[in-house]
C-alpha cells in the first residue's frame, strides 16, 4: 500500500510545482527582454506551445520555454487565421477584468432590450470616435449597448486632460457627449483610470481608435461599424458563430 501513496505523493508534488502559461512566457520573455511584462498567457491550439500578448505583441511560446514565435498561424486546412481568434481570446480575459466602474456606458433604455454589447476605446480629439459617436442613439435603437474605455493617443496632446476632466465630471455621460461635439470639458481633476486603461490598450496592441471589441474580444472595422446598420448585422453574425461553436 505504501507504493501507490509514494507514487501519488510524486504526481501531487509534479503538479504543484508545474509552471502555470503565465510563468513559462513571462521567464522566457525575461531571457529576451527583461523589461517586457507578460500580460495574458493562456493555452494554444497549436500542440506544444502557449500563447502570449506582451509589450502589444502576440506570441507563441513553446511549453518547454525553450522557443518564441512572432507572427500569425494558419490553420491550411481549414483556412483560418488562428492568430486572429487568440488575439480576440485574449482581450477578452483582459477586458473581462475591467469593472464597470471604469467605463462610461450608453445603453438601450426601457423598453428597447439590449441584444450585444461592445467595448470601444476612445479618444476624445479623435474624428472619427466623434463620428462614431454622433450616432450613439442610432446604435443603442439596434439594441446595441457601448461601453467606452478612455485611450488618449499621444498624438493628441492635451487629450488625456480632456478624458480626466470629462470622468471627474457629475454627470459623465452628458460631459462625454458635450466633449465629443467639440465643447471644453473644462479642467476638473479626481482619481481616474484613464492612465490605467490606456496601458492597458497599448498591453493589447491596441494603436488607434475608436477600436471597437465585440463580446467575444473581435475587433470589427471601423468603416463597418460607423454605420448602426452594418454594426447591429456584424454583431448578430458573430453572436450566430459563437452558438454554432457551442
Amino acid at each position: 500500500m505504501r507504493l501507490p501513496l509514494f507514487i501519488a505523493g510524486l504526481l501531487a508534488a509534479v503538479t504543484a510545482t508545474a509552471a502555470t502559461p503565465e510563468e513559462t512566457a513571462q521567464k522566457a520573455m525575461a531571457a529576451l527582454a527583461p523589461n517586457i511584462k507578460v500580460d495574458v498567457a493562456q493555452e494554444s491550439t497549436i500542440p506544444g506551445f502557449y500563447e502570449a500578448m506582451a509589450g502589444g505583441q502576440f506570441l507563441y511560446i513553446s511549453k518547454d520555454g525553450r522557443y518564441i514565435v512572432d507572427g500569425n498561424a494558419y490553420d491550411v486546412a481549414n483556412k483560418r487565421d488562428l492568430t486572429a481568434k487568440s488575439r480576440a481570446k485574449a482581450r477578452k480575459i483582459a477586458l473581462d477584468k475591467v469593472g464597470p466602474e471604469k467605463r462610461i456606458v450608453f445603453a438601450p433604455q426601457p423598453p428597447m432590450q439590449t441584444k450585444h454589447t461592445i467595448t470601444v476605446f476612445t479618444d476624445i480629439d479623435c474624428p472619427f470616435c466623434r463620428r462614431f459617436h454622433q450616432q450613439i442613439a442610432g446604435y443603442n435603437a439596434k439594441g446595441i449597448a457601448v461601453e467606452y474605455l478612455f485611450y488618449p493617443l499621444t498624438i493628441h496632446p492635451g487629450a488625456d486632460k480632456k478624458a480626466e476632466a470629462v470622468w471627474c465630471a457629475k454627470d459623465r455621460s452628458t460631459a462625454f457627449t458635450a466633449a465629443m461635439s467639440g465643447q471644453d470639458p473644462g479642467k476638473g481633476t479626481c482619481p481616474n483610470p484613464v492612465p490605467e486603461l490606456s496601458r492597458l490598450a497599448t498591453s493589447l496592441g491596441i494603436g488607434g481608435t475608436p477600436t471597437i471589441l465585440g463580446p467575444d474580444g473581435t475587433q470589427i472595422p471601423t468603416q463597418l461599424a460607423q454605420s448602426p446598420d452594418q454594426l447591429a448585422a456584424e454583431l448578430d453574425r458573430l453572436a450566430q458563430v459563437a452558438v454554432a461553436k457551442n
